[in-house]
């Protein structure tokens, strides 16, 4: 049951909370989400001024729960998936006792916001990103569980992806406790809701197959056959076609498999237009644009792994 103070969240805008054991303050501005376990805010931390999350909730079992995944990541070397844990407490109101935990808050545009604004091209280095946080993390024995879009935010300078809330996380070998139906295999007849890697790796699948269908889909008869067939109709998303199904029907062990089949993928896509270009050459110089063709695309692949090797230096910084 959810706590009084938390049912009416809105009431709660400009209230100062303070820690009943490490004495921290946080003026509480607006209330970022809601669920059936709690409610986030964004707060100040008073004396620093600096804005943090703040998730409080009437079950104590959730709040511990969520902070172990929050220690997990930040024990997963090279994972930013999660926010950074600041500070975990109790809040005394009126005589009642309401556990919450601080963590860092997260500026950044929402994962489809992101696509629609920057362009497709951001997908593949996003979910390299995306598969390599999943990798520690399940490496840590947890399983995200609840990954979806709407959990996703991309922060700028540089370009990272993040969660903002990590409350489906589960423990390998444990049911699922939170999912959304379009990213769960069980909705979709392809599995069962058992907490392993394959189960994360099918909702990445879903993911990118929801940056081509924003607005989703229902489920007809014939799951598996629905969604080839959506991947199909989209151009943007047949160059995924062999790991996405291998994803969606549980061919991946790790999440490290399914990220090599995407880097490769990734690495062998062409430049915008070149295919325009190509299509336009003349017979004569079939020989030459070959040539040419190679070279540019060893150019490219060049300038792809030092963008990622880039990026890997800065995820073992400490």
């Amino acid at each position: 049951m959810m706590k009084e103070p938390l049912k009416n969240p809105f009431s709660l805008a400009g209230e100062t909370i303070a820690g009943k054991w490490h004495k921290n303050r946080y003026v509480l501005k607006k209330p970022l989400g809601r669920g059936a376990n709690g409610v986030v805010f964004l707060a100040a931390a008073l004396g620093s001024g600096r804005e943090v999350a703040v998730k409080m909730s009437g079950d104590n079992g959730t709040i511990i729960s969520e902070v172990n995944v929050l220690k997990s990541l930040a024990k997963a070397r090279g994972s930013i998936l999660g926010p950074s844990l600041l500070d975990v407490d109790d809040w005394v109101r009126d005589g009642e006792t309401v556990p919450f935990y601080v963590m860092e808050y997260i500026r950044g545009t929402h994962f489809l916001t992101f696509l629609k604004q920057r362009g497709y091209a951001w997908l593949p280095v996003l979910m390299i990103q995306l598969l390599t946080h999943l990798e520690g993390l399940h490496q840590n024995g947890w399983v995200f569980g609840d990954l979806k879009p709407d959990n996703l935010i991309v922060t700028d300078s540089p370009v990272k992806l993040r969660c903002i809330d990590v409350g489906g996380t589960t423990m390998q070998g444990r049911a699922i406790k939170e999912f959304t139906e379009f990213f769960d295999r069980g909705y979709w007849g392809l599995g069962n809701r058992k907490a392993e890697p394959a189960y994360d790796l099918f909702s990445v699948a879903m993911i990118i197959i929801n940056a081509y269908y924003p607005e989703r889909f229902p489920k007809r008869e014939g799951g598996l056959g629905q969604l080839k067939k959506a991947i199909r109709d989209k151009e943007g998303l047949r160059r995924y076609e062999s790991p996405l199904i291998r994803a969606l029907t549980g061919q991946y062990a790790a999440a490290g498999e399914m990220k090599r089949d995407l880097y490769a993928l990734y690495g062998q896509e062409r430049r915008p237009g070149e295919r325009r270009r190509s299509q336009g050459a003349n017979p004569a110089k079939t020989g030459d644009g070959k040539k040419g063709r190679m070279w540019e695309t060893v150019i490219v692949v060049l300038l792809i792994l030092g963008v990622y090797a880039l990026y890997i230096f800065q995820q073992i910084q400490p």
